[in-house]
């Protein structure tokens, strides 16, 4: 998750320059190379962005929680197209607000614009982060990292457990792997009592799964063999 964008424009100025626009559980709300024509904050809910790998699998690359912004990349791009497909995971609500609007608030209020850089080397580190864990990272270790990831955007890590309303297969295109590897990591993780699997939905224990270094059940290979 990161920083909201528009934290420093009053409330009132942003709603004005925006609208509502509310999603059903799996609705996409953009298509990969659709026009870029918008930026959306999330309001509520929450929402994956996804592409399809050249094998033809969906691969999930960031979530997105209340606050954050998606869309931006397009909306300053040259050629204004959408680099990926997001989906609302659950039942959500985004403020859209226009190209044309979003760098008029740029424009009047500095504080968006610094915040617009923050979020871009975020994503940058992110995306170096995601390929040094994609090539080296042992399979076990990136879905342990990722159920850590999922526990707080769904819930507080400081708690004893979060319930993380999503399946085994979106587990799966978030860690780059396939169903059947989540489906076994998971099945170590819960003899070890760090998460209970029921249908459609994992509980994590966060205070078992962080900080544990790999066992040796864990020396999974990441390179493409693993997946």
């Amino acid at each position: 998750m990161g920083s909201d964008v528009f934290g420093a424009v009053p409330e009132q100025e942003l709603r004005r320059a925006g609208r509502r626009r509310r999603f059903d559980r799996g609705e996409v709300v953009f298509h990969r190379d659709d026009p870029g024509d918008s930026l959306h904050r999330v309001e509520s809910g929450r929402f994956a962005a996804r592409v399809i790998t050249p094998l033809g699998d969906s691969a999930t690359v960031s979530l997105h929680g209340p606050g954050d912004v998606f869309g931006l990349l397009a909306v300053l791009s040259p050629a204004g197209r959408r680099t990926a497909t997001v989906v609302a995971l659950e039942r959500a609500e985004t403020l859209a607000i226009p190209r044309s609007a979003f760098l008029h608030l740029r424009a009047a209020h500095p504080e968006v614009r610094d915040a617009v850089e923050q979020v871009l080397v975020s994503q940058v580190a992110a995306t170096t982060d995601r390929l040094v864990e994609a090539l080296y990272t042992p399979v076990a270790v990136r879905v342990r990292a990722h159920l850590i990831q999922l526990a707080a955007l769904y819930g507080d890590l400081t708690t004893s457990e979060v319930t993380i309303p999503l399946s085994q297969e979106h587990l799966a295109g978030l860690s780059g792997t396939t169903r059947e590897t989540v489906n076994r990591v998971l099945k170590q993780e819960q003899e070890r009592g760090s998460v209970r699997l029921a249908r459609s939905r994992i509980v994590a224990m966060p205070a078992l799964l962080e900080g544990r270094p790999a066992l040796g059940g864990d020396v999974v290979t990441a390179a493409a063999g693993s997946r």
